[in-house]
């Protein structure tokens, strides 16, 4: 059988702020496809992770390849032209306008099209199907016309999932997508990554343990910028490294 090679591959990264290493050494591999989680406590880097990953960040070492290319050095835009796309990228997201208007403004900056001068661009086949193909993708097909205004939280957050997807990425950067969510909105959300497996490789950060456990197909654990174990959620639960830097936390209950 051949191996696959991970689409991401994180070797060595350093992040410093002063006298503060945020990423120590880290190493990280995702594979096409897979739900890959990074959890650790508060200020075990899991963010400046991401804000790396994503371009925000220039690491102070380290190597980040995606799709066999080296991309340490590339900016946000370049990263998501490529397939590297984290969920709030897409920052144009307007409250008076509709849930489709939006994701038309999304696939049309991802196309690099213009919007034509003489033609309305609701009248738009091009923008209007695969808009309304994303929204339906989300679960939020029945809510096209919806003012961004009038959507409960949960249903902004998969719109922003829904925009995101309008890049065409090969790798989506999540970072807390439950976190304000209701016990409600945190089960769409869920369900929705879970019918996303596979078609992406989802690098999730997430304090939901409940949320983790449900869709991670691998973890890695992080504290203070290292990786302390990596494996599958069974490997996890039962890694007694993991449970001592979780001391206090209800790892044993998740």
């Amino acid at each position: 059988m051949t191996a696959v090679s991970p689409i991401l591959q994180v070797q060595g990264l350093v992040k410093r702020f002063g006298g503060l290493t945020a990423t120590d050494g880290l190493d990280l591999a995702v594979q096409p496809g897979e739900i890959h989680a990074v959890i650790g406590p508060n200020g075990a880097g899991k963010t400046t992770l991401i804000n790396q990953l994503s371009g925000e960040l220039r690491p102070d070492a380290g190597s980040i390849r995606f799709d066999g290319e080296d991309v340490t050095a590339l900016p946000v835009h370049e990263r998501a032209v490529r397939g590297i796309a984290r969920s709030y990228q897409i920052t144009s997201v307007f409250a008076e306008f509709t849930a489709l208007q939006n994701v038309m403004l999304a696939v049309q900056g991802a196309s690099g099209r213009s919007f034509s001068f003489w033609r309305p661009a609701h009248r738009d086949a091009a923008l209007t199907g695969p808009a309304l193909a994303l929204l339906e993708e989300v679960g939020l097909g029945a809510q096209a016309q919806a003012r961004v205004a009038t959507l409960a939280y949960g249903a902004r957050r998969q719109l922003e999932i829904a925009m995101t997807l309008a890049l065409r990425p090969k790798v989506m950067l999540l970072d807390e997508p439950m976190a304000g969510m209701s016990p409600h909105e945190s089960e769409q959300m869920v369900q929705l990554l879970q019918r996303l497996r596979g078609a992406y490789a989802i690098v999730l950060v997430e304090h939901d343990m409940d949320a983790v456990f449900a869709l991670a197909d691998r973890l890695t654990v992080v504290v203070y910028g290292r990786p302390i174990a990596c494996g599958t959620p069974d490997q996890i639960r039962h890694d007694p490294e993991v449970r001592s830097a979780y001391l206090g936390d209800p790892m044993e209950t998740v």
